[in-house]
């Protein structure tokens, strides 16, 4: 992770004093598919070509991605293209394109401890060093097989997605993992990226929960320590009985 350190003035219970802070660098990267910009993104400077990779397949853009080449803050990524519909920047920074919502189909099962081991392992020491960075993991078949820190919740899951799209993952036997909260749009990146499980440490919206239900997403969230809360398709969750 590319930081800085800056100095600043403390003020804590009456206490005045002088520190140097770490401080996580950002930068603009643009987004090509086939040539075309698709997206500029604020992001941290690591995982350019899963970042890539991530994004048009969580964006509904392709189902599949042929390359991926990082060009000082290009990211050029060739796929058969699927929507073209017109990108849409959200609240959070993030972009988000009209390419309506893939529905997910798979038979994987998780338990209690399974989604409490994947909250654990979301935990990150660059977010301890700078509190500025969110983190997604991603596990397939109960193996940890990419993790992510960035200054955008969004691009997190994309470079998770993209690494595993770049590693021929079957996507389907994932659980997505998160810290950064689940409106509508999150979600439809795990549903996209074919995702069954979707974990959070935060919590979700309305609509989150409605398109995670028309998707065929396990929505989990306010997943912390022992206990978190299951809004969609418990049925992949094995001890849910009460």
């Amino acid at each position: 992770m590319n930081h800085t350190t800056h100095r600043g003035i403390r003020y804590q219970a009456g206490e005045v004093a002088e520190v140097e802070d770490e401080i996580v660098r950002e930068a603009t990267f643009r987004i090509l598919l086939n040539g075309e910009p698709v997206a500029a993104q604020v992001a941290t400077d690591e995982q350019l070509r899963e970042l890539g990779a991530g994004f048009v397949i969580n964006e509904g853009l392709a189902d599949t991605v042929e390359s991926v080449t990082v060009r000082g803050n290009m990211i050029l990524v060739k796929a058969p293209r699927d929507c073209e519909a017109r990108a849409e920047t959200e609240s959070s920074g993030g972009v988000s394109y009209r390419c309506g919502v893939r529905h997910v189909r798979s038979d994987l099962r998780v338990t209690p401890k399974d989604v409490i081991g994947v909250t654990a392992s979301i935990y990150s020491e660059d977010w301890e060093r700078t509190g500025a960075l969110h983190c997604s993991v991603l596990f397939c078949d109960g193996r940890l097989v990419a993790k992510s820190c960035d200054v955008g919740r969004h691009n997190t899951v994309d470079k998770v997605v993209g690494a595993a799209v770049l590693a021929g993952i079957d996507r389907s036997r994932c659980v997505l993992g998160c810290t950064g909260r689940q409106p509508s749009g999150m979600v439809k990146k795990a549903a996209n990226a074919g995702i069954p499980v979707l974990v959070s440490r935060a919590a979700t919206t309305d609509q989150g929960i409605a398109t995670a239900m028309a998707a065929g997403v396990t929505l989990i969230c306010f997943s912390r320590n022992d206990r978190f809360t299951v809004y969609t398709h418990p049925e992949r969750v094995t001890g849910l009985q009460p």
